[in-house]
């Protein structure tokens, strides 16, 4: 079977800020979806990062075979390693040495994760970077929420995150690894640059990855939206439900994408690095949409750092 061809030419109608904007795009997989990829060589761009999920109860066994297969067809690996269902230091270590050994994993993203109550000993990102754990990583990436997140903030606001994020920031200053921002996915882009902004303002530079939902049926997209507390931006959800018109028609991140490149072009210091997508309508419809308007692997060329 011949392999995908990433050279074919960029869509005519696709702007050059939107192909610009997607170098060095990311994409979420679990283990349960990385299944039902035939191969990830003939569907990504060599060099895409490939985030590994993980969702509560779902073993150890089954996140590292899933990173050892991506890793083996030659992409970087960065699974996610959620606090409060980690038990204690040990398995965090067993984890960490189980990853590195068997999928040469250097990246990691670290979030408090989606349960309430801890399952052990870590109840942040900010416990399990200070755990010297992931000493001598590359890449440590960390979760961000432009809608805010009222398991945090529960009054709305945001100044707890906003607090942890300054940590984060002093943390990324004295770490050799380079550091992240991966968000939520949101559908419209002036909460985004609001929220992007507002983190310049209070000091905070690390490059944010954008989360960016991929090609799904409608119905799909406003199911995981409200499950993981999207924000304002699910009005244009909403909105695109009640036009019958638009109804049965699939998704497409088009505009969101259009409007958050055409800022970036336009303000090259905006802190938007990259783009994160969450394939929600599956990985190689979402990896097709993104190489036909342009996304590539490497060093996005916007942000590349001198």
């Amino acid at each position: 079977m011949a392999l995908f061809n990433f050279r074919r030419e960029t869509p005519a109608q696709t702007p050059v800020a939107v192909e610009a904007f997607l170098q060095g795009f990311s994409i979420e997989v679990m283990p349960r979806t990385a299944e039902k990829v035939d191969s990830f060589r003939e569907i990504l761009p060599a060099g895409t990062r490939v985030y590994i999920a993980h969702i509560e109860g779902t073993p150890i066994e089954d996140m590292v075979a899933t990173a050892r297969r991506v890793h083996a067809e030659g992409f970087p690996v960065m699974p996610h390693f959620p606090a409060r269902i980690i038990h204690d230091k040990a398995t965090l270590q067993d984890w960490v040495a189980r990853y590195k050994g068997e999928a040469d994993v250097k990246q990691a993203l670290l979030l408090g994760g989606g349960v309430s109550t801890p399952a052990g000993d870590f109840d942040s990102s900010m416990q399990l970077m200070e755990s010297g754990a992931f000493d001598g990583f590359e890449r440590l990436h960390i979760a961000g929420h432009p809608e805010g997140n009222r398991d945090i903030d529960t009054d709305g606001g945001d100044a707890v995150v906003m607090q942890a994020l300054k940590w984060k920031q002093a943390f990324s200053e004295r770490s050799d690894a380079q550091m992240a921002i991966a968000t939520q996915f949101c559908f419209d882009a002036a909460p985004v640059i609001k929220w992007v902004d507002r983190l310049a303002a209070e000091g905070i530079k690390i490059p944010v990855h954008i989360g960016i939902a991929g090609p799904a049926k409608l119905q799909t997209l406003i199911k995981f939206a409200i499950a993981c507390g999207v924000g304002p931006s699910l009005r244009v959800l909403q909105k695109r439900a009640m036009d019958v018109t638009k109804l049965l028609l699939p998704y497409e991140p088009t505009d969101v994408v259009a409007a958050l490149a055409a800022h970036k072009a336009a303000n090259p210091d905006f802190g938007i690095e990259a783009v994160h997508f969450f394939p929600l309508g599956g990985i190689k419809t979402n990896a097709t949409w993104a190489t036909d308007h342009g996304g590539a692997a490497g060093v996005p060329a916007i942000h590349a750092k001198v």
